[in-house]
């Protein structure tokens, strides 16, 4: 598992993701706020699964990949009955589940946050239509915006059977509905590990609100969830760290 500790967020160790990103942060250093969350991918909105999960007692978790994890976090952190969120890696090895080799987009990982909840009072398929519709945008192959590779493609770790009939039955629903102008490409793969990321990742749109990549590309993301899905919105989220003062 990797180390908790809080590294500073702008360490060197993602030097790579800040230079994938140079042009985009180029262009928001000379946009206000608000022109920037306008420019980024607007949410869709789209009905809940006909098929879900019966309520049942005690934590339930499921796994999400859709690009970057620091805005899947962060949606998922707003999210009521959602008790935790973690960023980390998942579809490969835990020899190379470290952010330096998942980079290279060659180690089978995914960028992923592990879903904690209630289900009592948030389902597997409401989580699914908050993924779909705010979290990230399902028609990408292998990229979501500015970031390309394997490693920030869309999928689903389904830990149950459960899980994974939900998920295709929802898929194909979305899929027959048209509500997406091109065709859904989120792989479905069972979850064989799911590899904790490093502690600088953990939190990082609650902690870095005015780093330029989440301002234009995440915290759209998070008004979207309180405008789509007010009875789902929480405004303080729930965090792996407590959040600095």
């Amino acid at each position: 598992m990797a180390s908790t500790r809080d590294i500073p967020p702008f360490s060197a160790t993602i030097g790579r993701h800040l230079r994938l990103l140079a042009p985009a942060l180029a262009l928001c250093a000379t946009l206000s706020i608000a022109a920037m969350a306008k420019a980024a991918e607007p949410a869709v909105s789209i009905p809940p699964p006909s098929l879900d999960e019966k309520a049942a007692n005690g934590p339930e978790t499921a796994v999400f990949a859709g690009g970057c994890f620091w805005g899947v976090q962060g949606v998922f952190q707003h999210v009521k009955g959602v008790t935790n969120a973690v960023s980390g890696y998942s579809g490969g090895s835990r020899d190379t589940a470290s952010y330096e080799a998942v980079s290279n987009g060659d180690t089978g990982h995914a960028e992923s946050v592990e879903v904690t909840y209630n289900p009592s009072q948030v389902s597997y398929g409401k989580l699914l239509q908050i993924f779909f519709s705010v979290g990230h945008n399902p028609t990408q192959l292998n990229y979501q915006g500015p970031d390309h590779g394997t490693q920030y493609r869309s999928a689903l770790f389904v830990a149950t059977p459960q899980q994974k009939k939900i998920a295709e039955a929802y898929i194909a629903e979305l899929g027959k509905s048209g509500v997406f102008p091109a065709e859904i490409v989120t792989e479905i793969a069972p979850l064989k590990g799911f590899y904790v990321a490093e502690g600088y990742h953990q939190d990082f749109l609650t902690r870095n609100p005015t780093y330029p990549y989440i301002v234009y590309n995440d915290m759209p993301k998070i008004e979207s969830l309180r405008k789509l899905f007010p009875q789902s919105f929480r405004a303080n989220p729930v965090l792996v760290f407590k959040a600095k003062s």
